[in-house]
């Protein structure tokens, strides 16, 4: 059933951290991460044991399932096959400005290369949500005005705030289908409660503390791989899980769906869209990751009964973006 506006507007006076940091604060609940968690999630390192949680970035990606985001676009803007004919096809400045150098230079000397470039939307894959993606009220986080994010991107809350921060932190994998007992999905209009994380952590026996990152397997990556499908829904946290998140103090949460929280509109609130997204990133301060792939972590927590781990995720640092491309890893 879904809540009222009432029950947004009570639980966003309840988890706003605005001023929590201070007034000119741009990065959160990025700050629960203390140099003793970074030293505690090293601490965690047994193995030597590194997992990616980054999806691949190419054509065969989710996004192409939405219209206003699509899949990377990659182009080889020098190869192999150019070696021989890069100074008679080349750009025209090429020809006409060092044509003769570069042609000398070939002939002699054995040395080539290859160059490329990408063209994609910043959350076309594996990625996390700036702090300035989501508002309402005319407001950002920490009270910034929206009108601080023009076309020249954002001037606060911009994906580069984070990057002093570095987000490395002690990583909790909460596995909802390993609690559930289904093989790989979790099907849509089951939005997982805080009441089931509770269950989950205790079952894994692993707490979540100040500072950590919680990272959420719901096994919609896996569906996704099988099946190419990016637009399929499935369930994911339910919007009170930002009321949760705020009690354990999480630094911030990931998971291997297309939105972290739970999209179907009957499970949210009446009269908006994705309360969770606003809770979080306006009120709370706390990023979200999406569409990290958790397959592989979730089998090796399973087997050695360990599900907390490093977690080192920075993102790609674009000034002024609402969101990055991010490759994590968790290493045991």
């Amino acid at each position: 059933m879904a809540g009222s506006m009432a029950d947004f507007r009570k639980m966003a006076d309840g988890v706003r951290n605005w001023g929590r940091w201070g007034e000119a604060d741009e990065i959160g609940t990025l700050n629960f991460i203390t140099p003793e968690k970074v030293a505690e999630a090293a601490g965690l390192v047994r193995q030597g044991k590194v997992i990616s949680l980054g999806g691949d970035f190419g054509s065969g990606g989710p996004q192409g399932a939405f219209k206003f985001r699509q899949n990377p676009v990659h182009v080889m803007t020098v190869d192999g096959g150019d070696a021989s004919t890069l100074v008679e096809y080349g750009p025209q400045w090429l020809r006409n400005a060092v044509a003769s150098d570069v042609s000398a230079f070939f002939v002699d000397n054995p040395f080539r290369f290859n160059d490329d470039l990408i063209v994609m939307p910043l959350q076309a894959g594996t990625q996390w949500d700036a702090l300035s993606h989501v508002y309402y009220e005319d407001k950002l986080y920490n009270g910034f005005s929206a009108d601080s994010v023009t076309s020249f991107g954002a001037f606060h809350l911009g994906i580069e705030k984070v990057a002093d921060k570095g987000i490395t932190s002690r990583g909790v994998l909460l596995d909802v289908v390993a609690h559930r007992g289904v093989d790989t999905f979790c099907d849509p209009g089951t939005p997982i409660t805080p009441s089931e994380l509770d269950e989950i952590a205790a079952r894994q026996g692993v707490e979540v503390g100040s500072g950590d990152i919680v990272v959420v397997h719901t096994g919609w990556w896996t569906r996704f791989l099988a099946t190419g499908d990016g637009a399929e829904a499935g369930s994911g946290l339910h919007w009170t899980c930002a009321a949760w998140l705020h009690e354990h103090e999480a630094a911030a949460v990931a998971a291997d769906n297309l939105m972290v929280e739970d999209p179907d509109p009957s499970q949210g609130v009446q009269g908006t869209f994705l309360p969770m997204h606003m809770l979080c990133l306006r009120d709370m301060g706390l990023m979200l990751g999406e569409y990290w792939e958790l397959g592989p972590l979730a089998a090796d927590c399973a087997a050695d009964g360990v599900y907390e781990f490093q977690l080192v995720a920075p993102p790609l640092k674009v000034v002024g973006a609402v969101g990055a491309p991010v490759s994590p890893i968790a290493i045991k």
